[in-house]
């Protein structure tokens, strides 16, 4: 199993375009802390390759990338399709760009395609330039990742039933967020990919102590955060994201598994942001990590 991180930031980047606070004024001055919105490339086959999520960044992560280039053909792509873990704008807004392919798969659960399809007219948008299939990302059992291929399994754990601001009025359903389980039948391999954590169910438990790398939300560094930051009048769990730090936190669930574990979706108001913050000393004393752009992580 092959994972490209293809960004680690939360919403807005960093630099987030119209912020300078230290951490967005900070990746300015210096290019190598930028960090592009949360997402990842897995290679389900020699030549094929599903991003977790679509980023507004979407056309630069994989101009990134080598591997997702075009090719040999002049319209050959190896972005066979898109993974979801959530139906926030963040998340989502990256489909659109795509708008040029021949046509574009979404693996996504119920609640994320309805939002996607009724609330931001997704299908009625892309019509006109490219065929949008849908699939259920399933969340009882494991299913291929890439049908047709004897590779990567996929499934969904249902870790929030947070909904996007445009769909708050939708109808309640627990896997408006899912965590991801990736399982390689060949290696033995798993992964487990969850940009996003408003609990700690006792599945994702179970999942993060079978895996081999472990890949979680590591928006704010502490509950208080948003409201010492002055970005929120709410707290980190409040705002649907368990913090690092803290009685709640989860660094030290992290530090007690045998997984390699790493942080990302990192809001530009979190100290790790910055290189040289004591925060990453301490996440390292726990055998703990973040993540950064252009990471390669093979199991």
């Amino acid at each position: 199993m092959l994972l490209l991180v293809l960004g680690t930031a939360a919403g807005g980047g960093i630099p987030q375009w119209n912020c300078a606070c230290p951490s967005c004024s900070g990746a300015r001055a210096h290019p190598d802390r930028r960090r592009r919105h949360a997402s990842l490339a897995v290679r389900t086959h020699d030549g094929r390759w599903y991003l977790v999520n679509a980023t507004p960044d979407i056309g630069d992560q994989i101009e990134s990338r080598p591997e997702l280039h075009p090719g040999p053909g002049p319209r050959q792509t190896p972005v066979a399709g898109l993974v979801l873990t959530d139906a926030e704008l963040d998340h989502t807004l990256g489909i659109a760009r795509l708008r040029e392919a021949d046509g574009i798969e979404v693996v996504a659960t119920g609640p994320v395609r309805r939002a996607l399809l009724d609330r931001l007219h997704l299908g009625d948008v892309l019509a006109p330039y490219t065929r949008v299939t849908w699939r259920e990302l399933p969340r009882h059992g494991a299913g291929p990742l890439d049908p047709g291929t004897s590779g990567l399994q996929i499934s969904g754990i249902p870790v929030s039933g947070k909904r996007p601001r445009y769909a708050a009025d939708a109808a309640a359903d627990d896997a408006w967020v899912v965590a991801l389980r990736l399982y390689d039948p060949v290696s033995g391999a798993t992964a487990l990919y969850a940009p996003a954590l408003a609990a700690w169910p006792d599945r994702l438990q179970q999942a993060a102590e079978e895996a081999d790398c472990v890949i979680v939300d590591g928006t704010f560094w502490d509950d208080e955060e948003p409201r010492r930051t002055g970005i929120s009048e709410r707290t980190a769990t409040g705002m649907g994201h368990l913090p690092v730090d803290g009685p709640d936190g989860t660094a030290e669930r992290l530090a007690r598994l045998s997984a390699r574990c790493l942080y990302t979706h990192l809001n530009n108001t979190n100290p790790l942001v910055d290189p040289a913050a004591p925060e990453h000393k301490r996440l390292a004393r726990l055998g703990l990590e973040v993540a950064s752009d252009g990471m390669e992580i093979e199991l």
